[in-house]
């Protein structure tokens, strides 16, 4: 597998001379909002490949991304559609893989659809972690296919990319480059906090640097707190570091969110963000900050800088205000709340607390170590115990 700075290079060399390949895998509600983003691009220099089970619901939302775009005079980019994948055949993933050739791949897809894992975990165990299984069962298979295809294509993941891009990591699997969501929907709220803190109005000036886990992306969003948890943060404006109490400004950052399928606006949003920048410096030399979990096989949410201003195209790790050593040990600090202990050596480890929880809450005996060898069986079990059993 190419490190992802071979990725940006050779991407940027194919930029120059033809069509940059974007496919979805799996359009749900986040991929369907992601089409709908970048379709509003107007690029003819793009081309999307959207990858799914069903023709007739993929036929049926692509058509309702075109009519709206074209309705906004903004339908120029070419949509395909691939259909009767199954996302549990590596051999179908890889002929889809071989046969496009994409550029950039986003995984949206979802191992068990139509339902928000948090509304079963969040107000019972505090604790997004138990997921992980479900969450990694699909794009494993995805990295699978991408690695027999040969494929070099930058690879973005939708789901708790926090633990699982490290799970695939240490099994020596191919893993993602980036992760969505997660600590980058904080940023923005943190942002408004922070300008209405100072009385101005050009909040997208604040400028934020921040490294957690998914675990404080949920408590502060729902609950404005930290969890008494001290974090990596740092905040400028007029680029003068600013001096705000960050409690209150944590505080002001639980905001009225819809708890259905419109919050995934947000994650889809965060995919933009990354394919944007993306495109940002391998066609116009651009710079930009994000905000990714699990980038480059590290545990939890980190700052990450794209640039493309030099002769090569470059991402790495912002260490300009936090060591990598301060911003893992928080990271840690993070996602053991949030009920994973270590990811190492290809296992995903829980903590005690979890089990304990699991275990008092819906009755389930869940195993403290989950092998990689043993995640589809791990996440069936969670299917059939905790999820179906619950979901209301």
């Amino acid at each position: 597998m190419k490190t992802l700075n071979e990725k940006l290079n050779a991407l940027k060399s194919r930029a120059e001379n033809g069509k940059i390949k974007i496919m979805i895998i799996g359009l749900g509600s986040v991929g369907t909002y992601l089409l709908d983003y970048l379709v509003s691009m107007n690029d003819e220099g793009v081309e999307l490949y959207v990858v799914g089970r069903n023709k007739d619901k993929l036929t049926s939302d692509v058509n309702i991304v075109k009519v709206a775009a074209l309705i906004r005079s903004q339908c120029k980019t070419k949509i395909n559609i691939i259909s009767d994948v199954d996302f549990n055949s590596v051999e179908q993933l890889e002929k889809c893989l071989s046969t496009v050739k994409p550029d950039i791949v986003v995984n949206s897809s979802r191992a068990y659809s139509g339902l928000k894992y948090g509304s079963i975990s969040w107000n019972n165990i505090r604790a997004y972690g138990i997921w992980s299984p479900l969450s990694i069962k699909y794009v494993k298979n995805i990295m699978e296919a991408y690695e027999n295809s040969g494929s070099d294509a930058i690879v973005i993941n939708t789901s708790y990319s926090d633990a699982i891009i490290p799970w695939l990591k240490s099994a020596g699997k191919a893993f993602p480059d980036f992760g969505s969501g997660n600590v980058n929907h904080l940023i923005p709220r943190i942002k408004f906090a922070v300008a209405e803190m100072l009385g101005v109005e050009d909040f997208w000036n604040v400028d934020v640097t921040y490294a957690t886990a998914h675990f404080h992306d949920v408590v502060i969003s729902k609950e404005g707190h930290v969890e008494n948890v001290s974090q990596l943060i740092k905040i400028k404006y007029g680029g003068k570091t600013l001096d705000l109490n960050t409690e209150e400004i944590f505080s002001r950052c639980k905001i009225a969110m819809p708890v259905d399928a419109k919050r995934n606006m947000m994650n889809a949003s965060s995919n933009f963000a990354i394919i944007s920048g993306i495109l940002d410096a391998v066609r116009c030399g651009k710079k930009c900050k994000l905000h990714c979990p699990g980038v480059f096989g590290e545990i939890g949410g980190y700052p990450v800088i794209v640039d493309g201003s030099g002769e090569n195209v470059e991402a790495y790790i912002d260490q300009s205000e936090f060591t990598i050593d301060e911003m893992r040990s928080k990271n840690r600090e993070s996602i053991y709340l949030d009920g994973i202990e270590d990811v190492k050596d290809g296992v995903l480890v829980y903590t005690d607390g979890l089990l304990d929880k699991v275990n008092k809450v819906f009755g389930v005996k869940l195993v403290k170590r989950v092998p990689f060898e043993k995640i589809d069986e791990t996440a069936q079990f969670i299917v059939n115990e905790i999820i179906e059993k619950n979901r209301g």
